[in-house]
């Protein structure tokens, strides 16, 4: 069994007006969230596996628009019951946080093993919406970051 590497990305994607993009988990329903995933390898570069989550769960293209490297980091606690994705003892994530800014609220396609539906919400309410602590300070943190 491969084993997750316990590093990823968090990716808030968002319009100019800061208008955020939320997805619906397919394992949890009631868990929102933003564009989230591991990296691959342990060398793979961030904004690599930023671009790739992006182009899995939502069908967006972070070369077309500005993917933004934050520079900021969140250590937390990977929830219980995704532990068994982990490595025995594997307790802790690194999570790198990222933007992608595009024009107006796009169509997305989403991978239906992952999400099962999505909303564009103004950025407080989006910080309300997602269940991860992370994602929530993060977003709230977004109206500095743009401007």
């Amino acid at each position: 069994m491969a084993y997750k590497i316990p590093e990823s990305v968090l990716v808030i994607v968002h319009t100019p007006d800061l208008q955020v993009l939320l997805m619906e988990r397919a394992d949890h329903p009631g868990y929102w969230q933003s564009v989230t995933g591991s990296k691959h390898t342990v060398d793979e570069p961030l904004e690599l596996t930023a671009a790739r989550e992006l182009a899995e769960e939502t069908g967006l293209d972070a070369n077309q628009y500005r993917l933004k490297n934050w520079h900021k980091q969140y250590t937390f606690e990977i929830f219980q019951h995704w532990r068994s994705r982990f490595a025995p003892g594997v307790t802790h994530n690194l999570e790198h946080v990222f933007s992608l800014e595009v024009p107006a609220p796009l169509p997305i396609r989403l991978a239906p093993r992952e999400h099962v539906q999505l909303v564009w919400l103004p950025w407080q309410a989006a910080a309300e919406k997602t269940f991860s602590w992370s994602n929530a300070e993060a977003i709230r943190e977004l109206p500095r970051r743009v401007s």
